[in-house]
């Protein structure tokens, strides 16, 4: 599939609808609400589903693209990588994915996918401009922040010198990057501060600190007050350890279930770690849920990264 077969499906298609992944983030969220931005710039009736959990923090960007869902609408799934990312209350059927995850299976009729990109955002970026001729400030804001989110302020190893151009053309065309980076990633809360402290004081660390595996329990969340605003890109916390290579983050996310996120450096495959679990995703950065306790979940998780990394 390519860019100009996505383009002329969307053009024969007048009413959409554009779901984001469950436990959204930022580049879910912003490229879905950019798209719409860009499907009404085009004459288009294009609302976003209202996904329950989309955080605080994204509220505002996401808010002016919700609205009554059109009748017989075509769906768009947004950097959803599998069926079982659906957004949680969404049982329907997909016309269309736009993702940036390798593994992604096809479960659309039409499905685009880019697995070199570091952001579905920047797929967005140029649906939007083959679309609509040009990039507006506001999706230009809106790409920014998913660019950004998902190549962690362009730190993480996913980011390319085709991210950074991207990131030029956005600013470019109106986003302030300054504003933004300030926003997202240097402005934290206290509970935010006081989580990270309980992380680093209960970090797990094996191989002279080449394997730094950090759990976080609902129990932690409510002794610091955290919200899920505070849980943002809690999976990079582990990785600021000096020599780390494999970085887990273990998030109970109710009693008994635990959502795993693994980041590596290029010696080792974090998808081949998830993907002893049934997860997956990039080979630098996968995941996986495990209806286990945290702890136990630690235990097999570091058994996983030997089996894929021996010593």
């Amino acid at each position: 599939m390519t860019t100009n077969e996505i383009i002329d499906a969307l053009k024969k298609k007048n009413h959409f609808l554009v779901l984001t992944h469950v436990r959204p983030d930022g580049d879910t969220v912003c490229s879905a609400a950019a798209l719409c931005s860009a499907l009404r710039r085009a004459g288009k009736k294009a609302v976003m589903y209202r996904n329950p959990g989309i955080t605080d923090r994204y509220v505002p960007l996401a808010e002016p693209y919700f609205g009554d869902i059109p009748e017989n609408p075509c769906v768009i799934a947004v950097d959803v990588a599998d069926v079982r990312m659906f957004p949680d209350g969404w049982e329907g059927d997909v016309d269309i994915c736009i993702d940036h995850h390798p593994l992604n299976p096809g479960f659309a009729p039409i499905t685009y996918v880019d697995g070199s990109k570091a952001s579905c955002g920047e797929i967005i970026m140029d649906v939007i401009v083959n679309l609509c001729g040009t990039l507006n400030k506001e999706e230009a804001m809106l790409l920014y922040v998913a660019v950004s989110t998902d190549s962690g302020c362009f730190c993480y190893g996913n980011t390319t010198a085709e991210t950074l151009r991207a990131a030029a053309r956005l600013i470019d065309c109106g986003a302030e990057n300054a504003k933004l980076n300030k926003l997202f990633f240097r402005s934290y809360t206290l509970a935010r501060l006081r989580l990270e402290g309980m992380i680093y004081a209960g970090l797990q660390s094996f191989r002279d600190g080449m394997i730094n595996i950090a759990v976080v329990t609902l129990e932690m969340l409510r002794e610091c007050g955290a919200t899920e605003d505070d849980c943002e890109d809690l999976a990079s916390v582990p990785g600021r350890i000096c020599g780390s290579i494999v970085n887990v983050l273990i998030r109970e996310i109710e009693p008994g279930r635990c959502k795993v996120s693994v980041r590596t450096t290029e010696e080792v495959d974090a998808s081949a770690i998830c993907g002893r679990f049934g997860g997956g995703g990039h080979k630098m950065a996968s995941g996986c849920t495990l209806n286990i306790d945290p702890e136990i979940a630690a235990i097999l998780v570091q058994s996983a990264i030997n089996e894929v990394w021996p010593e």
